[in-house]
């Protein structure tokens, strides 16, 4: 470790990881990105706009599409088992092209659902996958760090996108909206086109897993739990979901991410209406702090990634909860608040809430990928994206919901969700001191070694 850091290059120090051998991958993540980008937001005015269907009605397909393709991820989970992350996240991007294209076709509502299905379906494929690619893009001791420099990239990248698509309307609503989905079907037929032809090195003396059968090893992040979980015993024919479910350490994990991701829905769901409709602020001030959020993430993701890499994950992840509820909290206690101080007070709490989502998610991923034994990590990814798609299904109506029956609520509310996931985290460390310290002497060396790593890496 200590030769590695001696060698370190200026970009290294500041979180950027090296790439060599990575260079399709990475231009994979940023293509992708950049599509995801073009087409966000505007999803709803191209239907809208180039069919005769309303808005609620559109709403409401789009709303049932993604329903119909919540089980997405359980279905690609055994598939990244036995074909990879690499050609699974690539035929997630394949299948998306012809949701696209459908985007040209569809006058109907029973039409956007099955565009938009498929939209979704890809996009799920892909995302159930991407952890999966960054294991095979990285050592066990730099997922950290690349998680961060992944995550700072694809923030950079659908920023760009938006900004393509906003100036595209400039040259004409129409012809900007039928540009925008067809350069995003061509986005993705070269993302997909990278990913196949991308093929990662072997880190010091792990194997390359892409095409191999998944080995044994649980990486050394997580906690001994996962060693000893039934996953790590039964053969892996016969290792499914109920053998993921059983593992109650990873258990533990998704719930802490639901929490972390009911949070994110802060900017995609609550924020602009909490500021119109709660605190009578013009609605640019929603945007500025969107802005702020963006700009933090580019800036510091990797910096802040780098200096977590050797800290226990857990600690870390406690700390960014921390920082939500203090964020979350300030949020509500502006509603009291003279206009003066709301505005720098709304400013400080999207720095403290955007400092609290580049310390945690990165964490939370690398412990997401090093608790899953590599035999069935796909059936465990799988299963902890329903940690993101449940909360991202649930979030609108829940928060609006709550938003209905008291301003201050659905802020409360993040707030104390916030915190749920400090007692879900102390229970993960004591699963990790428990096992470690159980880890019988004349049990499989490799086993027992990795399990002791394991509790004191958490």
């Amino acid at each position: 470790m200590g030769s590695t850091l001696e060698h370190e290059t200026i970009w290294q120090k500041f979180g950027i990881p090296r790439l060599k051998g990575n260079g399709k991958f990475v231009s994979a993540s940023l293509i992708d990105s950049l599509g995801t980008g073009l087409i966000m937001a505007f999803t709803v005015v191209y239907f809208v706009r180039t069919t005769d269907v309303s808005l609620t009605a559109v709403g409401a397909a789009m709303t049932v599409a993604r329903l119909l393709a919540l089980p997405t991820s359980m279905v690609v989970g055994p598939l990244i088992d036995r074909f990879s992350a690499r050609r699974t996240a690539a035929w997630g991007n394949l299948v998306s092209v012809p949701g696209y294209l459908g985007f040209l076709l569809a006058e109907s509502v029973w039409q956007i659902v099955v565009v938009v299905f498929l939209v979704q379906v890809g996009h799920t494929t892909y995302w159930t996958s991407s952890s999966g690619l960054v294991v095979l893009a990285s050592a066990e001791e730099r997922r950290t760090t690349m998680f961060g420099f992944m995550n700072a990239l694809r923030n950079t990248a659908m920023g760009v996108g938006g900004a393509l698509a906003a100036f595209a309307f400039t040259l004409g609503e129409n012809m900007a909206l039928h540009a925008i989905v067809l350069g995003n079907a061509c986005t993705y037929v070269l993302a997909a086109t990278l990913l196949y032809l991308w093929k990662p090195v072997r880190h010091g003396d792990e194997a390359e897993v892409t095409d191999a059968a998944p080995d044994d090893r649980v990486a050394e992040a997580a906690t001994g739990a996962a060693a000893e979980s039934p996953a790590t015993k039964a053969p892996a024919a016969k290792a499914g979901y109920a053998t993921v479910l059983s593992d109650v350490s990873y258990v533990f994990l998704i719930g802490v991410n639901v929490t972390l991701v009911f949070g994110q829905m802060l900017i995609k769901v609550l924020l602009a209406i909490y500021i119109v409709e709660v605190l009578k602020l013009p609605a640019w001030t929603a945007g500025a702090l969107i802005m702020v959020n963006a700009v933090q993430v580019s800036l510091t993701q990797t910096l802040v990634s780098k200096r977590s890499e050797g800290s226990r994950m857990t600690r870390s992840i406690m700390l960014a909860a921390v920082l939500n509820a203090a964020a979350f909290g300030l949020f509500a206690a502006l509603y009291v608040a003279p206009d003066t101080v709301t505005y720098v007070g709304l400013f400080v709490a999207m720095i403290v809430f955007t400092l609290g989502e580049v310390i945690a998610f990165p964490a939370a991923e690398t412990l997401s990928v090093s608790m899953a034994p590599d035999r069935i990590r796909g059936r465990y990814l799988a299963t902890y994206q329903l940690s993101w798609t449940v909360p991202e299904i649930a979030a609108p109506a829940l928060l609006t919901f709550l938003l209905a029956r008291g301003e201050t609520l659905p802020m409360l509310f993040l707030c104390a969700l916030s915190l749920v996931a400090l007692p879900l985290l102390l229970a993960l460390e004591r699963r990790a001191r428990t096992t470690t310290s159980d880890t019988p002497t004349t049990s499989d060396t490799s086993t027992n070694s990795t399990t002791t790593r394991m509790g004191e890496s958490v």
